[in-house]
């Protein structure tokens, strides 16, 4: 018997200029309800962000990534929405958003494994080369 149950994921992209519309893909976050399961994975890769914005505020974006990652994990440190349910807490960082850090569209799939589901999708979706 499987325990492949549905999950949701969006991957965190970094837009230094929304005028510019340009991005670079910095972490996924995914979810599923019925594994429990809320987690974050972040990396900046701050070469290619620098290439397409020279004056970007890395330490600014760094803090914004370890802040959702935080949110995610439920860490007090990620403040009043990091003690909100997981179901919340992933309707908060996915929600649109006008700001340097921007979540892509909600996708789905199947896994009975989240963690290994997210490092999948973190490697092919934020770990390019």
């Amino acid at each position: 018997m499987s325990d492949r149950e549905a999950y949701q994921y969006a991957m965190w992209r970094v837009v230094p200029l929304l005028e510019r519309g340009e991005f670079i893909n910095a972490g996924v976050v995914l979810f599923s309800r019925r594994h429990r399961f809320l987690k974050a994975q972040v990396h900046l890769d701050e070469v290619r962000l620098k290439a397409i914005c020279p004056d970007v505020d890395l330490e600014n974006v760094r803090s914004q990534l370890t802040f959702r990652e935080k949110i995610a994990a439920g860490d007090p440190e990620g403040g009043s929405v990091a003690l909100q349910s997981q179901s919340e807490r992933f309707g908060w960082l996915v929600a649109p958003a006008s700001t340097v850090i921007q979540p892509s569209q909600v996708h789905t799939g199947l896994c009975d494994d989240p963690e290994a589901a997210l490092s999948h999708l973190f490697k092919r979706l934020v770990m390019i080369a």
